[in-house]
C-alpha cells in the first residue's frame, strides 16, 4: 500500500506476527509450500489461485469472531498472544499510576481488563463529552468541537492533519479532507444493493442515542440517516480520492472561507489547536462547498445528535457492554457478517498495541501505546537474521527493477533517467524505527481507561499539530513494528515492519524461490507503488511533480487502462464486480511485484540451475509462493465491504490477475489456449 497524508485524512478502517517456527523447519511443508492445500484437479491455467490453494480454501472455517481468516490472520493471532504475554506481565507489576514505559502499557492493559469497573461506570465516562455537545448550541461551537476530533472521541465533517506538504517537501502543511460517514463508503448510502445495511445503520443510530440518554432518539436517527446520505451524495468516491493531483489544492484560510462558506473554518481550526495556520491543503475541493452548505442548512439539534452518535461509536471500545455490544452488532455483524464478538483480552491487546490485524491508518495510533509495545515486541521476538535477509532481498529487487527500467521499450531516455533517479533514492526501512514516539508526559492510571485513552490521544495530536513550523522528520514511520503490513511512503521510502517478516510472507527456513514469490513480490509490490498510476507522480524527493514526457505518460496510461479492463470483469460474488479505478494502484503493484520477484530469483541463481522440489521447478515455486501468500476466506458481507471500499482486489484476483499477464507463468505451467486464464500474448499487459 502507498501510505501518505491521504491515509491520515481518510482514516478508513494489515496484520501482526512473530517467529513461531522451529529453528530448521519451514512453517509450510518441507520446503515452504503447503502441498496438501493444493487442488490438483484444477488446471493452473483455469484458476491458478485454486490450483495452489483449493483444498485449503474448501476446508477453511472462518472463526465466529472474525469476518475473514487466512494464514496471515493466524499470524496475527500468534503475535496477539505474544503481545498478551508482554502486557500481562507488565500489568502484574504495574502500580496504580506508573512512571516507566512498561508500567504504563501494563497499567493501560489492566484498565482495559478491569471489566467490573468498566461495567460499574456504565455511561458515566461519556458525561463530560455529552455535556459539551449539549452546550454547543451554535454552529461555531459545534465546529470547534469537531476540530478536537484527533484528541477526543468527537466526530467531524472534515478530517484534519499536519503532515508532509508534497509540493514543498521541506515543510509540513495543514491538510483537510472530507469525512462524516459512519458506513464504509458513500456507495452504502446511494447504491440500493446496500439498503439492508443502510436500514441497520438507522436502527444503530437510534440505539446509540438511547444508550447516551439523548432525547427523541428515533426521530433524530431518521435525521442522522438523511444527513449522512446528503454527505455521501456530496462526497467524492474513494476512486476519485486516489488522484494525487486532484487532491492537492493549496489555499489560504481566507480563500477556503470564500470557497466553502457555511462552515466555521476558523472555529474548527481553533478547536484543532491550529488557529495560527494561514494556509491549508484541501483534498476534495469540489466537495467542500457542498459539504459546507449541508452543514449550514442542517438544524443544530441534528448536528448535535449526529455528534452524539459519532461520540458513542468512537468511545464504545472503552465503555460498558451495552455500548460494545451495540458497536459489534452493527459494525461487526451487520456490516461484516461476523458472528461473535472477540474475547475481551483480544480487544484489550488491540487497544494497547493499536491496529486490527487487517488494515492500518493514522486512526490505529489513536489513544494507545503502540510504539512502546513495538519496542518490547521487537526486543523479544524479532530475529536480526530476518532483518538482514530482507534487506539483502531488497537490494536484489531494486537491481531487478533497475534492469527492467533500462530496457523498457515504451519509455524515453529523459523519463527513464528520472525513473532511475527515483529508484536509486528509495530508502528501505526494515523491522522498527530508530526513533519512535515515547510517552513520558502521559499519565496512565489502572482505574481510568477512558481518561487514559484521551490523554494518549491528546499527547499524540498536540505533538503532531505542534510541528507545523518545525523541520520535517524524514525518518518518521507510519506503522508500528507489530503491524503485518508494508507501505511505500511520502518520503520515497518503503517500510517493512517486523511483523510482516514471517509466514506466509517470509520464512527463514523456506526454499528461496518461495520466499522470492512471497516477500520478494511484496518488496517488489512496494517498490512498484512508487511507479503506479499515482506513485509515478512523485519524484525522487517525494515531491508531487510531473517528471514524465507526455508521450511516456500516455503510453503508461494506455497500458494501465488495459489492465483495468481485465479487473473490471472479475466478479467475486454474483453482481459484485471489482472497481478497476479504486484498485488500479494495487493491481499495478501486484503485477510489478511478481515480475520483479521472478527476475530477482533468476539473478540470485548466478547462472546455476534451480533445484526441482517435489516436481516443481524454481520458477513454478516463485508463482506458488505468491499464490500461497494470499490464501484465505471472507464472509460475503465482508467481501461486499472490501469491494466497495478497499483499494486491494479480492485475494484470488491478486493471484490470477497478475500471473495471466506474465509470459513465464505460461511456460512454467504449460498454460494453453482455451484455459480460462489464458490471454493471447498481444493481450497480456506489460507495464514495468
Amino acid at each position: 500500500m502507498r501510505m501518505d497524508w491521504r491515509a491520515a485524512l481518510l482514516c478508513a478502517a494489515a496484520l501482526v506476527t512473530a517467529p513461531a517456527m522451529a529453528a530448521d523447519a519451514p512453517f509450510f511443508g518441507t520446503w515452504g509450500f503447503d502441498l496438501a492445500g493444493r487442488n490438483t484437479a484444477i488446471k493452473p491455467g483455469d484458476n491458478f489461485f485454486f490450483f495452489a490453494n483449493g483444498r485449503y480454501q474448501d476446508t477453511l472455517v472462518i472463526p465466529a469472531d472474525r469476518p475473514s481468516f487466512s494464514p496471515r490472520l493466524q499470524s496475527a493471532e500468534r503475535v496477539q498472544g505474544q503481545i498478551r504475554q508482554i502486557v500481562e506481565q507488565a500489568a502484574a507489576r504495574a502500580p496504580m499510576q506508573p512512571t516507566d514505559e512498561e508500567g504504563k502499557f501494563g497499567a493501560l492493559y489492566a484498565a482495559f481488563m478491569d471489566e467490573a469497573r468498566v461495567e460499574a461506570l456504565g455511561a458515566a465516562p461519556l458525561q463530560p463529552d455529552l455535556a459539551a455537545l449539549k452546550a454547543a448550541t451554535t454552529r461555531e461551537a459545534l465546529a470547534r468541537l469537531m476540530g478536537t476530533g484527533n484528541e477526543s472521541f468527537h466526530g467531524s465533517l472534515f478530517g484534519v492533519d499536519v503532515a508532509l506538504d508534497v509540493k514543498d517537501t521541506d515543510h509540513y502543511a495543514v491538510l483537510l479532507g472530507q469525512s462524516g460517514l459512519s458506513l464504509p463508503d458513500r456507495d452504502y448510502y446511494i447504491d440500493p444493493r446496500f439498503a439492508e445495511q443502510k436500514a441497520a445503520f438507522r436502527a444503530h443510530a437510534a440505539r446509540a442515542l438511547t444508550l447516551a440518554g439523548w432525547p427523541d432518539a428515533e426521530a433524530r436517527a431518521n435525521d442522522i440517516l438523511a444527513l449522512e446520505t446528503a454527505i455521501a451524495e456530496a462526497s467524492w468516491s474513494k476512486a476519485e480520492q486516489r488522484d494525487a493531483d486532484k487532491t492537492y489544492n493549496a489555499m489560504t484560510v481566507a480563500e477556503l472561507e470564500q470557497a466553502a462558506p457555511g462552515f466555521p473554518w476558523r472555529a474548527f481550526l481553533e478547536g484543532a489547536g491550529l488557529s495560527g495556520a494561514q494556509r491549508v491543503v484541501v483534498a476534495e475541493n469540489t466537495a467542500f462547498p457542498r459539504l459546507a452548505a449541508i452543514y449550514a442548512r442542517t438544524p443544530e439539534r441534528v448536528l448535535q445528535a449526529w455528534g452524539v452518535l459519532r461520540l458513542v461509536d468512537n468511545a464504545a471500545p472503552y465503555l460498558s457492554s451495552p455500548f460494545t455490544q451495540a458497536s459489534f452488532d452493527f459494525y461487526g455483524r451487520a456490516l461484516s457478517g461476523q458472528e461473535q464478538q472477540e474475547a475481551r483480552w483480544k480487544r484489550a491487546v488491540r487497544g494497547v498495541a493499536g491496529g486490527d490485524g487487517q488494515s492500518f491508518s493514522r486512526a490505529d495510533l489513536f489513544g494507545n501505546m503502540g510504539w512502546a509495545v513495538g519496542r518490547a515486541y521487537t526486543a523479544r521476538y524479532f530475529p536480526p537474521q530476518a532483518k538482514a535477509r530482507v534487506e539483502a532481498m531488497v537490494v536484489d529487487l531494486k537491481a531487478a527493477f533497475r534492469a527492467r527500467l533500462q530496457t523498457l521499450d515504451w519509455m524515453s531516455p529523459a523519463t527513464r533517467a528520472e525513473a532511475l533517479k527515483k529508484l536509486d533514492a528509495i530508502t528501505v526501512r526494515v523491522g522498527y524505527p530508530e526513533h519512535a514516539p515515547t510517552y513520558e508526559s502521559v499519565v496512565i492510571r489502572k482505574d481510568d481507561l477512558y481518561g487514559d485513552v484521551l490523554r494518549l490521544a491528546q499527547a499524540e495530536w498536540r505533538k503532531r499539530a505542534g510541528r507545523l513550523t518545525g523541520p520535517v522528520d524524514r525518518t518518521e514511520w507510519f506503522m508500528t513494528p507489530q503491524m503485518n503490513n508494508a507501505y511505500n511512503g511520502s518520503f520515497n521510502d518503503i517500510v517493512f515492519p517486523a511483523a510482516i517478516l514471517t509466514p506466509p510472507i517470509f520464512d527463514l527456513n523456506a526454499d528461496d524461490a518461495v520466499n522470492y514469490g512471497a516477500v520478494g513480490a511484496v518488496i517488489g509490490h512496494e517498490i512498484t507503488h512508487g511507479f503506479d498510476d499515482q506513485g509515478r507522480k512523485y519524484d525522487a524527493e517525494g515531491k508531487l511533480r510531473d517528471w514524465w514526457a507526455p508521450e511516456d505518460a500516455a503510453a503508461f496510461e494506455a497500458r494501465a487502462r488495459r489492465l483495468g479492463a481485465q479487473y473490471a470483469a472479475y466478479e467475486p460474488l454474483p453482481g459484485v464486480r471489482v472497481n478497476p479505478d479504486l484498485t488500479m494502484g494495487e493491481n499495478i503493484a501486484d503485477l510489478g511485484g511478481v515480475v520483479m520477484a521472478l527476475d530477482a530469483y533468476r539473478a540470485s541463481l548466478k547462472g546455476k540451475p534451480a533445484p526441482v522440489l517435489d516436481g516443481y521447478t524454481g520458477e513454478q515455486r516463485v508463482f506458488l509462493g505468491w499464490a500461497q501468500a494470499w490464501r484465505g476466506q471472507l464472509r460475503d458481507d465482508a467481501m461486499r465491504r472490501l469491494v466497495a471500499s478497499d483499494p486491494h482486489s479480492p485475494r484470488q484476483f491478486r493471484v490470477n490477475g497478475p500471473v495471466r499477464n506474465i509470459d513465464a507463468w505460461y511456460a512454467a505451467f504449460g498454460v494453453k489456449p482455451g484455459e480460462a486464464l489464458y490471454l493471447k500474448p498481444e493481450d497480456r499487459v506489460r507495464i514495468w
